[in-house]
């Protein structure tokens, strides 16, 4: 009796040790498929079983898959079995053939077979299946006590290794963003380094082929309108103008097929595309065919390919600010010359004429504009008055009024008639114009004594005469057609007054009589610029000329639209 009892204390003393030296190995193991098939060895080594399984529970799906099988005739590794287990046996430590017979028949496992159950205290793994002994006999008590202990210590070992697994994964996915966030931070010090679009385009490039290993895509940006390709590798032909429409239309994340309407990418086999917007507007698209390694597009991968486009989108962007800041600092350098260049041709300081008070004023609505007037001096001693307003605004017409200018000049030494010229001048700018420019003008030569005022009107606004005691103005309309209409079908008609002690000649451009009030409902007209002469009649010829400036400004709440160019002279 003594001897049975030694030898069962000393098989007691084996489990014991086995027990704890299985559950060390186990649970030092970060392997699950280590856990999975040692617990599956030794407990069919214990039970002396030929066949066994290892069914690992798939939450959601009521489904087990097979992770482990060994011994003929039952499910081959990695199927699925679809069983109704209930919360119960899930709990249950250990199943017995005789009293779910049910369950084992839908596992497709002897009834003599034993299920034990995977679980730690939060949730069931699965069950550990073990076929019937070889010998025919029951499995022990003291079997099942020992197998079932081994298979806690088993489910805390794989609950373990599914968590540092998935502890891996994690720290992978970190290290990727990690190095992907490196790489942009990289890429985005380099891209704030470039000013040149095509050094933009092959750093672009080169991220691409050794960030991502794609060797097909492309890069297609949207300016003002104007679709065009930015970089491109490994594409068979660019795509069509209509193409890019297409590609810009898509949505912001499109994985695409073979089956795609769009030929361009069905043949170069674009996997994916990426559009990019700047202040919610999308003007770009990233297009990429599939990748060296043969691996999918994760997100991650889509979010990298997303950030480096908009890396590249905002540097091409600060790069078209920049030109565009160098054009109008150029743009402006040259406007400025201009408006240096038109002043010079403007008469300053005003000549001083005998026997007469005279005032001009030249605000252009630009920083050069078409309004003109000038004094020229004639051989006789006599002196030639004009003004003229050019139609548009800005640069063009500014060339204009210098040539218009310039004729006056050559003609002035010439002993022409005020008529004669005029045709002169309409003809050389209808010749050399277009059918849109002409000129308003008019022109007039105060005589050698200064009595007379012998002048040509081409379709300018009438100056104003104002005589002493007189309610109305008279107006200088007698002339012609305006300069660069048309040929010069008939001469040009002077007319020639006598000048009074007293006669005061308001000369204006109509910027004068056309500006506009702040509601753009009402022009100054002339009716306002004779009441605002006729109340400071009695002054000067400058105080004149700033009080209807004043009362335009006033007018039209200083609101510029049009050059304003004025001249008064008054005979003293």
């Amino acid at each position: 009796m003594s001897n049975l009892s030694n030898i069962d204390d000393r098989h007691s003393r084996f489990e014991l040790r086995t027990l704890l030296e299985t559950s060390r190995l186990l649970i030092e193991s970060q392997d699950p498929d280590f856990v999975l098939n040692n617990l599956l060895l030794i407990t069919m080594g214990k039970l002396l079983v030929s066949k066994g399984m290892i069914l690992i529970y798939k939450p959601g799906e009521d489904t087990y898959l097979v992770s482990r099988s060994k011994g003929r005739g039952w499910h081959k590794e990695e199927s699925e079995i679809n069983a109704n287990v209930s919360i119960g046996q899930q709990e249950t430590g250990v199943l017995i053939g005789e009293k779910h017979s049910e369950l084992f028949e839908e596992l497709g496992i002897e009834k003599e077979s034993v299920l034990f159950n995977l679980k730690t205290s939060n949730y069931h793994i699965g069950f550990l299946c073990l076929g019937p002994k070889g010998n025919k006999q029951a499995v022990t008590e003291r079997e099942l006590e020992f197998i079932e202990s081994l298979t806690i210590i088993s489910s805390v070992a794989i609950a373990n290794s599914r968590m540092f697994a998935e502890m891996r994964l994690i720290n992978r996915r970190l290290d990727r963003k990690v190095h992907d966030l490196n790489t942009l931070l990289q890429l985005s010090k380099d891209f704030n380094l470039m000013v040149d679009r095509d050094e933009i385009a092959r750093v672009f490039k080169f991220a691409m082929l050794g960030q991502m290993l794609i060797r097909t895509f492309f890069f297609a940006l949207d300016v003002n309108g104007k679709k065009s390709i930015v970089s491109i590798s490994g594409v068979k032909e660019v795509p069509s103008e209509e193409e890019l429409d297409y590609l810009f239309e898509l949505e912001d994340i499109t994985h695409t097929s073979k089956e795609s309407t769009c030929e361009f990418l069905s043949e170069n086999n674009i996997q994916l595309v990426i559009g990019l917007r700047f202040q919610n507007e999308k003007i770009g698209v990233v297009g990429v065919g599939a990748r060296a390694n043969k691996q999918e597009y994760t997100e991650s991968d889509v979010n990298f390919l997303q950030s480096l486009g908009n890396l590249a989108l905002l540097t091409i962007q600060k790069t078209l600010l920049l030109e565009e800041r160098l054009e109008k600092q150029r743009l402006d350098e040259e406007l400025n010359l201009a408006t240096t260049i038109q002043r010079g041709l403007l008469p300053d300081p005003l000549p001083s004429i005998e026997g007469f008070d005279l005032a001009a004023i030249n605000v252009s609505s630009r920083q050069v504009g078409g309004d003109y007037f000038d004094f020229i001096q004639t051989p006789d001693g006599g002196h030639l008055l004009a003004i003229a307003d050019v139609t548009g605004k800005g640069v063009p017409a500014s060339l204009l009024m210098a040539n218009l200018q310039s004729m006056l000049h050559a003609l002035a030494p010439i002993d022409v008639s005020l008529g004669e010229a005029s045709g002169s001048i309409n003809n050389i700018i209808h010749d050399n114009t277009p059918a849109d420019k002409f000129i308003t003008f008019f022109w007039g030569k105060i005589s050698e004594d200064g009595s007379r005022f012998k002048y040509v009107n081409a379709g300018h606004n009438p100056p104003m005469l104002f005589r002493d005691g007189a309610e109305k103005p008279i107006l200088l309309e007698q002339g012609g057609v305006i300069l660069g209409a048309m040929p010069t079908l008939m001469p040009y008609e002077a007319n020639e007054i006598e000048f009074k002690k007293g006669d005061l000649i308001v000369f204006f451009t109509d910027g004068v009589t056309e500006a506009m009030n702040p509601q753009q409902t009402e022009e100054y007209e002339e009716e306002r610029l004779i009441e605002c002469v006729l109340k400071n009649r009695d002054k000067s010829s400058q105080e004149i000329m700033d009080a209807v400036i004043v009362d335009i400004n006033k007018f039209a709440d200083n609101i510029q639209y049009d050059d304003i160019t004025m001249i008064v002279l008054r005979v003293n």
